[in-house]
C-alpha cells in the first residue's frame, strides 16, 4: 500500500517530536535534577522520576509547537543577512 505525502510527512513529525522529545527532556531533566539536588547516592533515582514526568509534557509540547516553531524559524531565516 502506497502512503500519501501527507501521511509521510505526519509520521516524520512524530518521528520527530518522539526523538527531539526524549533527548531534550532526557539532559534537562538531568541539569535541573543536578542544579537542584547536586550529586548524591540518590541522583540517578531522582533524575530517572524527573524525566519520566518531563517525557510526556515535552512530547505534547513539542508536537503542538512545531509547526509554530517551523514558521517562525522560516520569517527570522529569511529575514537574515
Amino acid at each position: 500500500m502506497k502512503r500519501t505525502p501527507g501521511e509521510i510527512a505526519m509520521k516524520r513529525r512524530l518521528i520527530a517530536t518522539f526523538f527531539m522529545s526524549f533527548g531534550l527532556s532526557f539532559l534537562m531533566s538531568c541539569w535541573v535534577t543536578f542544579i537542584n539536588l547536586g550529586w548524591s547516592d540518590a541522583f540517578v533515582g531522582q533524575w530517572m522520576e524527573a524525566f519520566r514526568l518531563a517525557w510526556p509534557a515535552a512530547a505534547v509540547i513539542a508536537f503542538c509547537l512545531g509547526p509554530v516553531v517551523e514558521r517562525v524559524a522560516g520569517i527570522v531565516a529569511q529575514r537574515l543577512p
